[in-house]
C-alpha cells in the first residue's frame, strides 16, 4: 500500500508499478468513441508519452495504444495508485503550506470510491466529469503541491499541470482552466477527439475544480427545489402524501431519493444501472429497491412514467403530483441516458460497437419519454426540467416540447431555474459549502451550530419576507442534515445562503478556528451552479430575458474577481450541467485558518462572489435582484452599481419600430 509521502514523490518510474489494468468490482466509465484517424492515434500516444523518459516509452506505448483501442482514452491504468483514496486529515499531508494540503485533501475526496462515480477513470460525477485526464497528472499535481510555497502558484491546463510559477502570498495558490476551447470548435465531436488526444478535459463543475462534496450538495438543492415546487405548483407547504416521480440515481442524481424524504414527499426514481441503485441503497440514501412494477404500484401507487400513464388510462387515477428527470442528458450519447428499448448491458455493448445506432435509439426513447410526460402533465402533473439538458436533447430528438411564441431558451415545461430557483438566485442565495479539514465530525457539528446561530440572528435583526423564508428553509436543512447522515467522503456541509449569510458564517467559523473550537482549517467553496458562477442559457441564466443569456461575461468576471480578492484557488470551465459548449462556469476554494488575513479575504471575496451575479440579474430586469442590490449598496458605500430604468410605456417601442 502506497503512503501519502510516496504519493508526493512524483511519478513512480523506477521501478514501474505493476500494470493491473481495469479493476474488477467497481463501476467504469462507458467506452468512448473518438473516431481518431491513424495519425491522430499516433498523436494521442505521443502526447501521453510526453510524461515519461525515453527509456520506458516503448513499454508504455503498447499498453497506452491498447487502452486507446479498448476504451477510447488513455487513462494510464498502470499508475492508478495503490492507496486508500479518501480525504485524510489535513495534518497528514506532507506539504509546506496548509493551502496546498487543503487542495490535496479536496482532490483525494473527489477520487474517493465512495464519492466518485468512476474512480479509476478519474470521473467524479455526471458520467464524464473528470478530476484529471490521466493518472500521470494526478501524481505530478500531488508532487507539485507538496513542494509549493506561499510564493508560488500551480497552473492547471485542462487536467495538465503546466507547473509551479513564482507569484506572491496574496495570489491564488492554484489556477485551473478546463475545456477552454475556441468557440467555433467547442462541439461534442471535437471534444471527443481532443479529450482522446489528451489536450482538453470536461471538468463538469466541481469535479475539475476539486470542490465536490458527494451527493449532499445536490440533495440540498433538490430539497429546496421540491419544497418550492410544492409551494408554486401545489400551493402546499406540507408535501406529505404528494408523489414526486423522476429518474436517475447515478452521479449527482443519486441525491433525489434522500431529498424526497427530507422534503416529506413520496419519491419514485427510475434507474437503469443496478450498481447505482445498490450503491445508494447501501449508503442509506434509497429506502427500497424494486424491479417489479406491480409491486411498485401496490406499494407506492406509482412507478415509472410509462406505467403511470397506463394507470391513468385504465383507472383514471393520476398517481403523481410532481415530475422531473435528472439523467445525465448533457451526455446523452456516451452513457448519460440509456434507451428503454434495450437492457443495460446490451445498451452498453451497443454504445461501444455501434454508437450511431445507440444515438438513434436514445432519441427514440427521449420522444417516448416526453410523450408520457405530456400525457401526465395534461391531466395535472407539474413537470420541470432539472437543468440537465433533458428538454434540450428531447427537442433535438424531435419530441413535442415546443412552446409557441417563446424564445429559444423556453420549452413547453419550465426549467427549475425559470420557475423555482431563479428568483432565489436573484436574492443572492446559492449553494455555499465548507469542508472541515480535520476530518472530525465534531468540527462539522460545531460549524452547523455556528451557521444556524448566524441565520437565526439575521432573522432577529430583520430581513425581508422572501429572505426570511429561505433562512428558515436552511435552518430546517441543517437540522435535518445531521439526522440523515448526509456526509459521504469529507466532513462537509452545504446550505443555500445570501451574501450577508455567507460572509457572517465565514467570519464566525474563522474566529472559532482562532479560538480553538474548531481544530483545523476549514475550506470554503460553493457549487458553480450559483448566483454568479455560471452562464448557462438552459439552466442558471435561463430566466435572463434581456438577450444576454448566451453571454458569459458574468462567469468569467467572477473567476477573475475571486482570484484577486482572496481566493486560495479558482477554476473556470467550459461545460458543466447541460453539457460541453453549452455553458461557462467557475468556482473557488478559500482556506480559513483562523487568521485576521483569512477573515479579510473572506469578507472581500464572498461579497464580490454574490454581488456580481445579483447586479447582472438586476440589470437584466429582475425585481428581486434590483431590491437586493439596492439594499447591499445601502450597507456598503463603496459599492455603486448601474441600475436599469424600465420602459414604462411599451407603446413607444411599437411606435419606434413602425416608424
Amino acid at each position: 500500500m502506497t503512503s501519502l509521502k510516496e504519493i508526493c514523490r512524483g511519478l513512480p518510474l523506477y521501478p514501474l508499478p505493476e500494470n493491473r489494468g481495469r479493476r474488477k468490482g467497481i463501476p467504469h466509465a462507458p467506452v468512448r468513441t473518438p473516431n481518431l484517424t491513424a495519425q491522430e492515434k499516433k498523436l494521442a500516444l505521443r502526447n501521453a508519452l510526453r510524461y515519461f523518459p525515453p527509456e520506458i516509452q516503448k513499454k508504455l506505448a503498447l499498453e497506452f495504444a491498447e487502452e486507446l483501442r479498448l476504451y477510447g482514452h488513455i487513462y494510464m491504468y498502470r499508475f492508478f495508485p495503490d492507496i486508500e483514496m479518501r480525504a485524510y486529515p489535513i495534518g497528514e499531508y506532507p506539504c509546506k503550506t496548509k493551502s496546498a494540503a487543503a487542495i490535496m485533501l479536496m482532490i483525494m475526496n473527489n477520487l474517493d470510491p465512495s464519492v466518485a462515480q468512476f474512480p479509476q477513470e478519474l470521473v467524479t460525477y455526471g458520467g464524464n466529469g473528470q478530476v484529471f485526464s490521466n493518472w500521470a497528472q494526478f501524481w505530478l499535481v500531488m508532487h507539485y503541491l507538496s513542494e509549493m510555497t506561499e510564493e508560488q502558484t500551480l497552473v492547471m491546463y485542462s487536467g495538465h499541470p503546466l507547473g509551479l510559477f513564482p507569484s506572491h502570498q496574496y495570489a491564488p495558490r492554484l489556477i485551473i482552466t478546463n475545456g477552454m476551447v475556441i468557440p467555433n470548435y467547442s462541439t461534442r465531436d471535437e471534444y471527443e477527439k481532443m479529450f482522446a488526444l489528451g489536450v482538453t478535459m470536461y471538468g463538469q463543475m466541481t469535479a475539475g475544480s476539486y470542490c465536490y462534496i458527494g451527493p449532499q450538495g445536490i440533495v440540498h438543492g433538490t430539497v429546496l427545489t421540491v419544497l418550492n415546487a410544492g409551494r408554486r405548483y401545489l400551493k402546499a407547504e406540507d408535501l406529505s402524501g404528494k408523489v414526486f416521480v423522476t429518474s436517475g440515481l447515478g452521479g449527482m442524481s443519486g441525491a433525489q431519493a434522500k431529498a424526497a424524504v427530507i422534503a416529506g414527499c413520496v419519491g419514485i426514481i427510475a434507474e437503469v444501472d443496478e450498481a447505482a441503485l445498490l450503491k445508494r441503497h447501501k449508503q442509506g440514501w434509497l429506502m427500497e429497491i424494486s424491479n417489479n412494477l406491480d409491486h411498485c404500484i401496490a406499494r407506492l401507487r406509482g412507478a415509472r412514467m410509462e406505467r403511470l400513464v397506463y394507470e391513468l388510462d385504465t383507472t383514471g387515477e393520476l398517481l403523481v403530483d410532481l415530475g422531473s428527470d435528472q439523467t445525465s442528458c448533457h451526455n446523452p450519447f456516451s452513457g448519460g441516458y440509456y434507451p428503454v428499448q434495450l437492457g443495460f448491458e446490451e445498451a452498453k455493448q451497443l454504445l461501444s460497437t455501434n454508437p450511431g445506432k445507440f444515438r438513434t435509439l436514445v432519441q427514440e426513447s427521449l420522444k417516448r419519454h416526453v410523450a408520457a410526460i405530456n400525457r401526465l402533465a395534461d391531466k395535472g402533473m407539474f413537470f420541470w426540467d432539472y437543468g440537465n439538458a433533458f428538454l434540450l436533447e428531447a427537442q433535438r430528438a424531435g419530441a413535442d416540447v415546443q412552446k409557441r411564441g417563446a424564445n429559444k431558451t423556453e420549452f413547453r415545461y419550465p426549467s427549475y431555474v425559470q420557475h423555482i430557483m431563479g428568483d432565489i438566485f436573484s436574492l443572492g442565495f446559492g449553494p455555499f459549502r465548507w469542508v472541515c479539514t480535520s476530518g472530525d465530525p465534531q468540527d462539522l457539528a460545531t460549524t452547523d451550530s455556528i451557521a444556524m446561530s448566524v441565520l437565526e440572528d439575521s432573522i432577529r435583526q430583520g430581513v425581508s419576507t422572501s429572505v426570511k423564508q429561505q433562512y428558515h428553509d436552511n435552518i430546517r436543512w441543517i437540522r435535518e442534515a445531521g439526522r440523515h447522515n448526509l456526509v459521504v467522503g469529507s466532513q462537509a456541509r452545504i446550505l443555500y445562503s445570501d451574501q450577508r449569510g455567507r460572509v457572517s458564517i465565514a467570519v464566525a467559523i474563522n474566529r472559532a478556528i482562532s479560538e480553538g473550537r474548531i481544530k483545523a482549517p476549514v475550506v470554503l467553496s460553493r457549487d458553480h451552479h450559483d448566483v454568479s458562477g455560471t452562464d448557462s442559457p438552459y439552466r442558471e441564466t435561463s430566466n435572463i430575458y434581456d438577450g444576454s443569456a448566451f453571454c458569459a461575461d458574468m462567469a468569467v468576471q467572477n473567476f477573475v474577481g475571486d482570484a484577486f480578492r482572496g481566493a486560495t484557488w479558482v477554476a473556470l470551465h467550459n461545460g458543466g450541467g447541460v453539457g460541453w459548449g453549452e455553458v461557462i462556469n467557475g468556482g473557488f476554494g478559500l482556506v480559513l485558518d483562523g487568521s485576521k488575513e483569512a477573515e479579510e479575504r473572506a469578507k472581500m471575496m464572498l461579497s464580490w462572489d454574490v454581488s456580481n451575479g445579483v447586479a447582472r440579474r438586476c440589470w437584466s430586469g429582475n425585481d428581486y435582484a434590483y431590491e437586493m442590490i439596492c439594499q447591499t449598496m445601502k450597507e456598503n458605500a463603496a459599492l455603486k452599481v448601474t441600475l436599469p430604468h424600465k420602459v414604462v410605456d411599451e407603446n413607444i417601442l411599437e411606435q419606434a419600430v413602425k416608424h
